[in-house]
């Protein structure tokens, strides 16, 4: 007896087959084909906006640590026996912008010995979230340095332009629909990937190619073998950071305040109206979220990533706000709960409200706790303890300080370079991949050819409508890809008409 064995040559197997090849009539294969074909689609037109976001974000993540050296003089100071009072250094902070009258928005005391005090003044020139803050020397009184920051992270000049260059490429808020689509897609991309890896490994009879890269691949194999590998490695990086950047976006982040609302997760914030009157004033750790797109107030898991914080606010005038109040409400607040070095003192936005004390140690453990003081009577009106937050609000503050860099230190900054250099690293790589797969034969197109259409056609009634009914929900979700993925279907559509018999040309064993 004679046996006949098909060698299906290395170059085609992981070409997408036709639907329903090799199974049964009436069975056909036509999830993973959709799989694939969300995939390559969304990978090939929205890459760009993922490069962009995984490099900007990948250089950002570094700057923390960077600008420690870049700015040492204004950050550090000589180590003194003598300290001088906040009051005393906030005059002389007055004295160096040329205002002795000025009422700064915010101030930080030196949080370790060897440090600068930060005094801050809102400015009419600068943008939103933004201050101007004189950094004194508190054992001398001299001024080192005088710049503009930004958020309640304190961003100074380098990091704050990375981080609009990651945030909305300094174009306002037309720019911030770029990240929005970039962390919109980012987690469909890697899901559909998923998918495809289970699908493909599966089938395969070396399942060790696809956590790692094959060694003596050559071409197309080559590629795929480290893009399926690193792909699998980011993944739960990916889908972290899709998750938590959606927050800060325009239009799916009100749909996650409207979610957070509706539970019950808002992050609590403290009341700083006094006795009698005034509006209520939330802390920086508030239930707002001030300049990240979500139509909130001031202030917010979000600040100090593109979010207005209370210091950027100018405070009212008088004698509640006098800045020889300083020392005293300091001690008020530590005699409560204010127990770190990194914090923030914010005088009365307004009148009828209280002086509030903010922690800002955003590393873990987070230490930011909040409380109102009455200028008048130096009594605590309110306090607000991260101890008793809602799991969900600890969780949202978590995840945004993580995604930030700032929950781990340097290791998870190092973690995040990493991480976003392996999402670039697997957009680059798709690149190639569809490159490579360009046909050889005349007439030659420009690049490769995307796979099959028509996957829909072979799938089961209840199939259909599942797909139409997560489109639907991931359209009412994430507001961007609803749009886009709308013009992703109509393209199509429009393409496979016109490549119809008769109307164009087909790409050879490519049907249109």
């Amino acid at each position: 007896m004679t046996t006949t064995v098909s060698v299906t040559p290395e170059s085609d197997r992981d070409r997408p087959r036709p639907p329903g090849a090799g199974r049964p009539e009436g069975r056909p294969r036509w999830f993973g084909a959709l799989l694939l074909r969300l995939h390559f689609y969304a990978g090939l037109l929205v890459g760009p906006f993922i490069l962009v976001a995984a490099v900007s974000g990948a250089l950002y993540a570094l700057t923390p640590a960077i600008e420690q050296g870049v700015y040492r003089h204004e950050l550090r100071a000589p180590v003194t026996d003598t300290q001088l009072t906040l009051a005393e250094q906030t005059e002389i902070a007055r004295s160096h912008i040329g205002d002795a009258a000025a009422t700064p928005s915010a101030v930080r005391p030196a949080p370790e010995p060897g440090d600068t005090t930060r005094i801050m003044f809102a400015d009419e020139g600068l943008g939103e979230s933004e201050s101007r803050a004189v950094f004194v020397d508190p054992g001398t009184g001299e001024v080192r340095g005088d710049l503009t920051v930004y958020g309640t992270s304190g961003a100074l000049p380098l990091r704050a332009w990375l981080d609009q260059l990651h945030r909305n490429l300094h174009l306002g808020d037309v720019g911030r629909l770029y990240s929005e689509l970039a962390a919109s897609w980012l987690g469909i991309v890697a899901v559909a990937g998923l998918g495809l890896w289970i699908r493909r490994i599966r089938r395969s009879g070396t399942k060790k190619d696809f956590v790692r890269p094959g060694r003596g691949r050559t071409g197309y194999r080559r590629l795929f073998t480290w893009h399926t590998s690193v792909g699998i490695w980011v993944l739960l990086g990916a889908l972290f950071l899709s998750a938590t950047g959606i927050t800060w976006s325009q239009h799916a982040g009100s749909n996650v305040d409207t979610l957070r609302a509706a539970f019950d997760w808002s992050t609590p914030g403290v009341d700083a109206r006094l006795p009698g009157g005034g509006t209520e004033q939330g802390a920086a750790d508030g239930d707002g979220d001030g300049d990240s797109g979500n139509g909130s107030g001031s202030g917010g898991e979000h600040a100090g990533h593109g979010t207005a914080e209370p210091g950027t606010a100018e405070p009212g005038a008088g004698g509640a706000a006098d800045p020889a109040l300083l020392d005293a409400v300091l001690a008020t607040a530590e005699a409560v709960n204010i127990n770190t070095g990194l914090v923030e003192i914010t005088p009365p936005a307004e009148p009828g409200t209280a002086w509030v004390v903010q922690e800002i140690q955003r590393s873990y453990p987070t230490e930011v706790d909040a409380v109102a003081v009455d200028p008048g009577t130096m009594q605590v009106l309110h306090r607000v303890d991260f101890a008793e937050f809602p799991l969900a609000a600890k969780l949202a503050r978590w995840g945004i300080d993580a995604h930030m860099g700032s929950l781990f230190g340097l290791p998870n900054q190092l973690v995040l370079f990493l991480l976003a250099g392996g999402i670039a690293t697997m957009v680059v790589l798709g690149y190639l991949m569809w490159w490579k797969r360009r046909p050889t034969r005349e007439p030659r197109p420009l690049a490769g050819t995307p796979p099959r259409r028509g996957v829909l056609r072979g799938a089961p009634w209840w199939g259909i409508a599942a797909v139409l009914g997560v489109a639907v929900a991931l359209g009412w979700w994430l507001p961007l890809v609803g749009w886009t993925l709308a013009g992703f279907v109509v393209a199509d559509v429009l393409v496979g008409l016109l490549r119809r018999p008769g109307r164009g040309a087909v790409s050879p064993g490519r049907p249109g």
